[in-house]
């Protein structure tokens, strides 16, 4: 059985380099890779979390290509890995979502390239992901991450990536990559 961990993409609220909050635009990168990524990790959804319609209306254009269209028959795999995908206004709809499919509100983890005071380790949160059965709820910000006030409504916030230098600055596709591997992965290095 999966482990019940859903995933969402955050468009807002962000902040872009100068600090300010904004939308960020939804891209066809981030629907295909993270949706691919995301099943292939067994993650029950994937929402691309966004609150204006216009771009809900192209992210659905996309996905209805490769699911309804020419596309799904072009390639099957890509059809599977967008049939996890939906596109939701808010966190809370996302919320929602995994309360009424799980029977219990998701416990919400997030990630950035700061550390919190709730900020968790990945083997922690390994660990907590096999021992409940609660729902989980992984987040990932586009832009420079998302606004202050609501990830201090979350319930962790993963250490930040660091490679061996100094540079820190993932694209989120990579991110979403890491994080899931580190969390839902096979255990390689028990493996010799």
């Amino acid at each position: 059985m999966a482990m019940p961990v859903y995933l969402g993409l955050v468009h807002y609220p962000i902040y872009n380099k100068n600090n300010e909050i904004v939308t960020t635009a939804i891209t066809n990168f981030d629907i295909h890779d993270i949706a691919r990524t995301a099943r292939t990790y067994n993650v029950l959804k994937y929402f691309v979390i966004h609150p204006l319609e216009a771009q809900k209306a192209l992210a659905e254009e996309i996905i209805s290509y490769w699911q309804e269209g020419y596309g799904g028959q072009y390639n099957p795999d890509r059809k599977e890995a967008l049939s996890i995908l939906e596109v939701i206004p808010d966190i809370a709809a996302a919320v929602d979502y995994i309360a009424a499919k799980e029977g219990m509100p998701p416990i919400i983890v997030t990630t950035d390239a700061r550390s919190y005071d709730n900020t968790v380790s990945y083997a922690k949160l390994r660990q907590q992901l096999s021992d409940t059965d609660r729902p989980f709820l992984l987040l990932f910000g586009t832009g420079w991450g998302i606004e202050n006030s609501v990830m201090k409504q979350f319930d962790y916030i993963l250490e930040p990536i660091y490679g061996p230098g100094n540079y820190n600055h993932l694209p989120v596709r990579a991110a979403v990559a890491i994080i899931l591997d580190r969390l839902l992965g096979e255990y390689w290095w028990k493996n010799p």
